[in-house]
């Protein structure tokens, strides 16, 4: 039975009422529906490039963006990890906004095959391992830890699951994310793809903060700023046999609250600057369509040349930028051509 040792320092318990306080603050603070569209999109970029960086994909975070405005026509290996990890973090935030997620082995399979598919053969992509691995020193790339057999992995990775699951009123989301995150990497349960699934499958217990604007979070990014104390921390060194029994949580869990209220100063500073971004700004006109559509339930563009005085080319601009940014939604076609307000 899985039974983490951890202690709840002043640190540890400073950090945690240091999140708590961050997130009831921006919860309470109110941001246009574009804005938060367009940070999204820069959150998933930065948490993409940052989760690909820490295990070595070499592309920078300008070549990432350029990948995922536009998909290459000839895909290598560093491209398809960005475009993997971007649909696979798009698709979970998804269902996170849905409240459809629970944390289960299946999930986490899920996962770990989505953001391989391509990259491994198809018999480890979204299967436990069955075969020994051991982990490298990136620098020396000499060998510091041997992880469980594969005999163990399955029946140690349920009980982690159990426990998180049977915890989730005892103990502190913060806490239980940590340990989730480091019992993980000390398992390494797959042939490849261990850290990018870990840092994924994390989110899913970080949503439960209770934070409003989740999607706009970019937790990789921190371990990205210093990739040598990420490994330090959230791993091991020697023989999961012989480490078992000795394994403390408790510098991890520091370091990884701490990473949490780096994210959320970063998002806290970065949403205003997003409101006076050009791409993301409204001018008065566009609210004049969204005023119209909240008042009528629909507008077309007979209903627009009423409002404003604007060219026919500039006023089907301006339903663009709103549908762009996931303000409105078109329908019928021509003539008969309207539209709504999207639909959340």
């Amino acid at each position: 039975m899985f039974n983490p040792r951890y202690t709840i320092t002043d640190r540890l318990l400073a950090n945690i009422k240091r999140v708590n306080a961050l997130v009831n603050e921006l919860n309470h603070r109110r941001f246009p529906h574009v804005v938060l569209v367009e940070l999204e999109k820069v959150a998933r970029a930065v948490s993409t490039y940052a989760s690909i960086s820490i295990e070595g994909n070499p592309l920078p975070l300008t070549e990432v963006k350029r990948i995922l405005k536009s998909k290459p026509a000839h895909i290598r290996d560093s491209e398809r990890e960005v475009l993997n990890y971007n649909q696979a973090l798009q698709d979970l935030n998804s269902k996170l906004g849905e409240d459809r997620v629970r944390l289960s082995l299946d999930l986490i399979l899920k996962i770990q095959k989505q953001i391989t598919e391509g990259l491994l053969p198809k018999f480890e992509s979204g299967k436990l391992r069955e075969k020994p691995v051991v982990v490298n020193d990136p620098r020396t790339k000499k060998v510091i830890y041997l992880p469980p057999d594969a005999k163990d992995v399955r029946t140690l990775i349920e009980g982690l699951i159990e426990f998180i699951n049977s915890n989730r009123n005892e103990i502190d989301s913060l806490i239980l994310a940590g340990i989730f995150h480091k019992q993980v990497v000390i398992i390494h349960p797959f042939m490849d793809g261990n850290g990018r699934t870990t840092r994924l499958a994390t989110k899913i217990l970080l949503a439960e903060m209770g934070l409003n604007t989740f999607n706009l979070f970019s937790f990789e990014n921190y371990y990205n700023k210093n990739v040598t104390r990420y490994f330090q921390t959230v791993g091991e060194f020697g023989n999961y046999y012989d480490l078992v029994d000795k394994v403390d949580f408790t510098s991890w869990l520091e370091y990884f609250t701490e990473g949490i209220i780096d994210e959320l100063l970063r998002v806290q500073k970065l949403l205003p600057e997003f409101g006076m971004s050009p791409e993301t700004k409204l001018e008065s006109y566009h609210l004049k369509i969204l005023e119209f559509i909240n008042e009528k339930g629909f507008i077309s563009d007979r209903d627009y040349v009423k409002l404003v005085d604007r060219a026919k080319a500039t006023r089907a601009l301006d339903f663009r930028k709103l549908i762009d940014l996931g303000l409105i939604s078109r329908k019928g076609k021509g003539k008969a051509t309207y539209y709504i307000l999207r639909e959340k």
